[in-house]
């Protein structure tokens, strides 16, 4: 073994430093990820059952993007929703 390939203590504590700010980076949530919801997740905020969530999608009450079969809100429509402001489906 050379002297060269040792690993020292600061190493081992810049790799630590380094190690933790790239884990920070990729397990912060992401606020723009939470502001996306499922209708269980709806149904469960507004208290309803699933046919009136989806009366609210067809009369226009709560716009929604559909991928799939899978319906999804955003939280600031839902807002909008409950403090009476009216939002366009789709």
């Amino acid at each position: 073994m050379k002297t060269s390939d040792l690993i020292t203590k600061e190493d081992l504590q810049q790799f630590k430093v380094e190690l933790l700010e790239d884990l920070k980076r990729h397990i912060k949530p992401n606020p723009s990820a939470q502001a996306w919801l499922r209708s269980s997740e709806v149904r469960k905020i507004l208290k309803i059952s699933p046919g009136t969530l989806q009366n609210l999608r067809i009369n226009g009450s709560l716009k929604y993007s559909q991928v799939g079969s899978i319906h999804y809100y955003q939280l600031d429509d839902i807002q909008a929703l409950l403090e009476g402001r009216k939002k366009i489906s789709k």
